[in-house]
């Protein structure tokens, strides 16, 4: 990866989930490693899990509008997800949002075990 690429991991997730349902998504969408950061919506960036989750990985996060989740064009297209949150996968536009303009998704989300959380991976570059 190039010293001037961003790496984001975006979540999205469920109001029972805890920083091991984060996690087990973030492994199964290819794991820390080169991570610059973690993306969630505005409205899930500040729960406890999540907070938890980034201070113990010690990456920043990026606080997504539900705008900016909406202008995202998702792999994933969940009818459930779209009519609540205008975007097909909250993980995938996370991620792309958090990466920025060009921002390339890895692969598509990946669900956690119990199925509390999703996580996906994108590649942008730092402006």
């Amino acid at each position: 990866m190039e010293c001037n690429a961003l790496r984001v991991a975006g979540f999205g997730f469920r109001a029972a989930a805890t920083a091991a349902s984060l996690h087990d998504a973030l492994e199964q969408a290819g794991g820390v490693a080169g991570l610059t950061a973690l993306a969630a919506p505005v409205d899930k960036a500040s729960a406890p899990c999540f907070m938890a989750f980034a201070r113990a990985l010690a990456l920043p996060v990026v606080r997504v509008s539900q705008g900016a989740l909406a202008a995202q064009s998702t792999c994933t297209q969940a009818p459930r997800v779209q009519r609540a949150r205008g975007t097909g996968s909250v993980a995938e536009a996370a991620a792309l949002a958090g990466a920025g303009p060009g921002a390339r998704l890895k692969m598509p989300r990946q669900i956690s075990t119990d199925r509390m959380a999703a996580c996906a991976i994108a590649t942008g570059d730092r402006t």
